[in-house]
């Protein structure tokens, strides 16, 4: 039987790799999977056939081997010993341990598993390291490994959190390593630096094939800086946790390269990938993101909002009713989604109702007072709020002085109210650039419901801040890729070509309707006074109702019999 288990070895050693650093094969009858160097691997695990990864022929000049494996949402198991224990091996779906090697040493093996029912299609890829880099995840006080490269991803609505071990300095093979915190000088951990990159997937794209082959250009170091943002870079006294906003359904790779600047080494944790949501649940998974409640009121949304795009100034008092849903819809979801735990559909039907009574009430109070310079406040303060929301959707959200509430919403608040201010000279032109960009933005929210875009984190990254206060240390970043820039075309030919045809048919026109309450008092007043006017020989409505009050009476009581009707004389 050994002679067998040679000859198997031999065979797979003797085949061919893959050009591109990708080696395709699938399971060893013997359960063995021979790996070399630097490239990865696709192979698939059951639930009964456990896997014995081998690595052999590593360099002399190689001190610790980084071994990682990845699936797209079934986890698997990689441990150093047949019985997996929490100290040395890990489950996950972006799983690696560090070996660090003996001297002489030259081949090492590793044990894959999965508990899953279902076959699980895999990638690993072992990755070599000197003694001159760092060692991701060296000095390791709050995971189980001792020795912990790993990324820990979490993620609810609001944001994703990743969280990782510090690194400890690099050493040769044989020798003790590093002390962590003994001391806090140059030749200590305390000068390595940590870079966090950002890969975004595709939209839309959330087939296993796509994310296996992207997560090969997140797993080194000059692939990692090629390809994926860097978004922070941390320092040994910052705390080894970063927040993210999240993407419901966008598949996003992270990973973090620690870095000496002594030596000029680094050295690259485990990636780990996350699409805000769950292929396993049966409602609301990443496969069915689009509530049918959420597109059903912002389809109704965008139809409103495209006839404001286009006639809105015209039709004064419908547009008066949009802007007033917007304000009171607003307010009333924070202030129900911060103080009760009712449901999002209920929640999305008070919301409705709520904004539906705003509407009403900002048009009442327009036919009843005429203020012009109120409505027009409410107007431009919608514009501003857009405006304002796009500033900070700009990598400018992203600075560290906004991460103070304080700061964000006074700055947030004084560039909305900037916009009426500004225009305040001219209200027909704040209220028409108001219907193009505020209606013509209605659609691009009504698309996200069906198809994934970046463009509608311009106004819920906003909401997120207002419901969610952890949210304000989040980094916002969003991919922006083809969808997005037709959805962006989109949005600007609708918004000018609706301020366009409005500011057109608007000329020699009266800049704004009349006071509607004025126009009717005296019109009643006319045909008070004007007995020529045969609306002045119409009965009032108090007396017409009674009229036909009269008539339903009389159609219901029973007919007199005929005869003689009149009393009999004395």
């Amino acid at each position: 039987m050994g002679l067998l288990r040679l000859l198997v070895l031999a065979l797979l050693a003797s085949q061919p790799e893959v050009v591109g650093g990708a080696e395709t094969v699938g399971n060893s009858s013997e359960g063995l999977l021979e790996f070399s160097m630097g490239t990865f691997r696709y192979f698939e695990l059951n639930r009964p056939f456990p896997e014995e990864a081998i690595l052999r022929h590593i360099s002399s000049n190689v001190t610790f081997l980084i071994f990682q494996i990845h699936s797209q949402y079934q986890n698997t198991t990689i441990s150093f010993s047949k019985t997996p224990l929490p100290n040395t091996s890990g489950t996950g779906t972006d799983k690696g341990l560090v070996f660090i090697l003996r001297p002489e040493q030259s081949m090492c093996t590793w044990y894959l598993e999965t508990l899953d029912a279902e076959p699980v299609q895999n990638v690993a890829i072992p990755l070599s390291y000197s003694g001159r880099d760092p060692i991701p995840g060296g000095c390791n006080l709050e995971f189980d490994l001792d020795i912990d490269p790993n990324i820990y991803l979490e993620y609810n609505f609001f944001e994703t959190t990743i969280k990782f071990a510090p690194a400890n300095l690099g050493y040769a093979r044989g020798t003790d390593p590093p002390p962590c915190d003994i001391g806090t000088g140059r030749d200590s951990r305390w000068r390595l630096q940590y870079d966090v990159y950002q890969y975004f997937l595709p939209e839309n794209d959330l087939t296993e094939e796509g994310l296996l082959q992207h997560l090969q250009r997140m797993a080194e170091v000059p692939q990692v800086m090629a390809n994926a943002i860097k978004v922070v870079t941390l320092t040994a006294n910052d705390k080894t946790s970063v927040s993210f906003s999240s993407l419901r359904g966008q598949g996003v790779i992270y990973n973090v390269i620690v870095w000496d600047p002594f030596l000029n080494t680094s050295a690259a944790y485990v990636p780990a990938h996350t699409y805000a949501c769950s292929f396993e649940e049966t409602e609301g998974n990443c496969s069915s993101l689009g509530r049918v409640s959420s597109k059903v009121f912002f389809t109704l949304f965008a139809l409103l909002g495209l006839f404001i795009c286009f006639f809105g100034h015209r039709f004064w008092k419908t547009e008066l009713f949009f802007i007033g849903f917007i304000f009171m819809g607003f307010f009333f979801y924070v202030l129900i989604t911060r103080l009760t735990p009712i449901k999002y559909d209920v929640r999305l039907i008070l919301t409705a109702i709520a904004g539906s009574v705003g509407g009403i009430f900002l048009v009442a109070a327009w036919w009843r007072f005429g203020i012009l310079l109120l409505c027009m406040l409410c107007v431009g303060l919608v514009l501003g709020f857009l405006v304002s929301s796009v500033t900070f959707f700009t990598p400018l959200g992203n600075l560290k002085i906004f991460r103070d509430d304080g700061v964000f919403w006074v700055t947030f608040s004084c560039i909305a109210v900037l916009i009426p201010v500004v225009f305040m000279g001219c209200l027909r032109i704040l209220n028409i650039l108001t219907c193009g960009f505020i209606g013509s933005y209605s659609v691009v929210l009504a698309v996200d419901s069906y198809l994934y875009t970046s463009l509608s984190y311009i106004t819920l990254n906003v909401l997120k801040r207002a419901l969610n206060t952890d949210f304000r240390g989040a980094f916002t970043n969003v991919p922006f890729q083809t969808n997005d820039f037709i959805i962006l075309a989109v949005w600007g030919m609708l918004a000018v070509s609706g301020i366009t045809l409005q500011i057109r048919r608007e000329r020699g026109q009266p800049i704004f309707p009349p006071h509607p309450y004025k126009l009717w008092k005296r019109e009643r007043e006319r045909r008070v006074t004007n007995i020529l006017d045969p609306s002045y020989h119409i009965p009032p409505l108090r007396e017409r109702l009674y009229g036909r009050l009269t008539q339903i009476k009389e159609f219901f009581q029973k007919e007199q019999p005929a005869g003689e009707r009149t009393p009999l004389l004395l």
